[in-house]
């Protein structure tokens, strides 16, 4: 009778992420947790009318400041519906997007580190707003979405229990599910010139 020790195989780069650089990560920030303390900003201004843009550049994380080479920029509009010259997405659509966002780059991430190859990930993020509340016409309607659905269209070389478990795997560790679910504290101060 001969043994054998059973290896598992060595995970792989996998749907463009690099498996085996993640998992150092992981293990690294495991080793060494404050390295996992993070502070992303914007910054923006005023352009016209309701047009403005913001920038996203440095950010704080990984025990310095990191920098990018030209950062990103995002402008933002209303709809000429609502009296804006639609020159980029309204705010609240950009929440939207950022939700949708963070929950596709988590099935990414989480399908290739479970070595499922991803045929496709599409997503619809729809939000019901009334804006009775923000036009100041009725104070017992709320400013925010009423209520928000996403729908997700998975595809993968693994069986449908496989691919939902790594949806709501996505969904339970996606930071701006988790700020729109749970809440979190924000202050603002004014400067004036």
């Amino acid at each position: 009778m001969t043994t054998a020790t059973l290896e598992k195989p060595a995970k792989v780069a996998m749907n463009g992420v690099d498996v085996p650089a993640f998992l150092a990560t992981l293990g690294a920030v495991d080793g060494q947790r404050e390295l996992a303390r993070f502070s992303f900003r914007a910054e923006g201004n005023w352009i016209s009318g309701t047009h403005s843009q913001a920038r996203m550049g440095n950010f704080q994380g990984a025990g310095g400041e990191q920098q990018r080479d030209d950062g990103h920029m995002i402008h933002g509009d209303h709809p000429a519906v609502l009296c804006g010259r639609d020159q980029g997405a309204t705010p609240v659509e950009m929440l939207l997007a950022a939700l949708s966002a963070c929950i596709t780059a988590g099935i990414g991430n989480i399908a290739s580190i479970r070595q499922v190859r991803l045929e496709s990930v599409e997503t619809v993020v729809e939000g019901n707003i009334d804006l009775l509340g923000i036009l100041g016409l009725d104070n017992t309607v709320r400013n925010g979405f009423e209520g928000i659905n996403i729908q997700v269209r998975i595809k993968g070389d693994t069986g449908a229990e496989d691919l939902e478990k790594i949806v709501h795997q996505s969904v339970a560790r996606s930071a701006v599910f988790d700020v729109l679910t749970n809440g979190v504290p924000v202050t603002v101060s004014a400067q004036t010139a």
